[in-house]
């Protein structure tokens, strides 16, 4: 059963594709609106097949050994999510105050250049954010 709807997914994928490229080619409406239609079409069709493909994908019953052997891979897992997620948001948060704070700095040092040391401790301290963040996943990943 899952292959049968894995095959429609990506039957549905090639003919995405298949048919926004003619629509591309062959469409001479300046508004696109019969690409968003053909878009929206195929994107209402994808989800619902990739929905089947995780339910289908779930096990229905297992036994009390495989459960718990279970729970533990799951609660390493959530280890390893715990830890990705500090690392990755406190690098996107790092990059958004880096590129706020630095470009301020610029602004500032092009109308006085004897304030260049204080900017560079503002961006420095913007970057520490992301060194929180590691230091964060590394106790998870040692707890």
């Amino acid at each position: 059963m899952i292959k049968y709807t894995a095959l429609l997914a990506l039957a549905v994928v090639i003919i995405t594709i298949y048919s926004g490229l003619y629509l591309l080619k062959n469409n001479e409406d300046p508004s696109k609106s019969k690409i968003r239609k053909a878009l929206k079409m195929n994107l209402f069709t994808f989800v619902p097949v990739m929905l089947m493909i995780v339910v289908l994908m779930i096990p229905t019953g297992s036994k009390a050994a495989e459960t718990a052997a279970t729970a533990a891979a799951a609660s390493d897992g959530l280890k390893y999510i715990g830890a990705a997620l500090s690392t990755g948001l406190a690098a996107i948060g790092t990059g958004y105050a880096v590129g706020t704070v630095g470009s301020a700095a610029l602004g500032a040092i092009s109308e006085d250049q004897s304030i260049l040391g204080r900017t560079i401790i503002f961006v420095g301290l913007a970057e520490g954010i992301a060194i929180f963040g590691v230091i964060i996943s590394i106790m998870i990943l040692n707890a």
